[in-house]
């Protein structure tokens, strides 16, 4: 997988992740980045301005590097080790969302996200340069089947809080004590009917005006702040 970008960069070189090839506009000059690289003794390329054009298609800042494919988490890992807060998106297909929704979660030290093996925006370039890196901090599972994934978490002490504008309660009137599991829908039709009707409640945020829907991350980052604010002030 390519990856590119400083702030990615940084974050991938601190993790251990293998880093198969390094590669670097002439004119970089991070020093962060060269002494992580230099801790590392990774293989490291460099191009001229007309050589690195090729990657120009990419908002590279001058560096761009070949890593393993991202390693997913087991959802059972998830469970067992106690998470109390879990995201769970229901087929988000933009990568930009996806990237920003682990950014926020990375902030808020949310416990993990699931995300559906089908139909739905997998770890990519895009995904992990718009999380700024955060993406090395943030456990996310891939599971083959929702409704089976929101039963067993459900099994496990978990009450599922989805995001809808009927017959719901207005976010900041749920208790989001004890373990909880956020569903955020997709961007084109928000909730499955399935995976909506599993869910414990059902939050709306308030809009006021002539619109009648958010973008997926910003709707993730209203809900996860609220339940960070609900547990900080007890």
């Amino acid at each position: 997988m390519i990856v590119y970008g400083k702030n990615v960069a940084k974050e991938v070189l601190k993790s251990g992740k293998n880093v198969e090839k390094i590669i670097l506009k002439d004119s970089f000059d991070d020093k962060e980045v060269f002494s992580l690289m230099k801790n590392r003794n990774l293989p490291v390329e460099k191009l001229t301005k007309k050589e690195f054009s090729k990657f120009d298609k990419y908002p590279h800042q001058g560096i761009i590097l070949y890593v393993e494919d991202f390693k997913y988490t087991d959802l059972l890992s998830l469970i067992e080790n106690e998470s109390s807060l879990l995201i769970i998106l229901d087929h988000l297909e933009d990568p930009h969302n996806l990237g920003a929704i682990i950014r926020t979660c990375e902030a808020a030290g949310v416990d993990g996200i699931i995300i559906p093996k089908d139909r739905s925006v997998e770890v990519n370039s895009t995904v992990m340069k718009t999380s700024a890196g955060a993406i090395e901090n943030v456990r996310i599972a891939q599971v083959v089947n929702l409704g089976q994934t929101i039963k067993k978490l459900k099994e496990n002490g978990y009450w599922i809080v989805g995001t809808d504008m009927e017959n719901s309660t207005d976010y900041c009137k749920i208790d989001y004590s004890g373990k909880i599991a956020l569903v955020i829908g997709s961007e084109g039709f928000g909730m499955s009917s399935l995976v909506k009707k599993n869910c414990d409640f059902i939050a709306r945020i308030p809009m006021y005006g002539k619109i009648n829907s958010l973008n997926a991350s910003v709707a993730a980052g209203i809900m996860i702040y609220e339940v960070v604010r609900q547990r900080n002030n007890k």
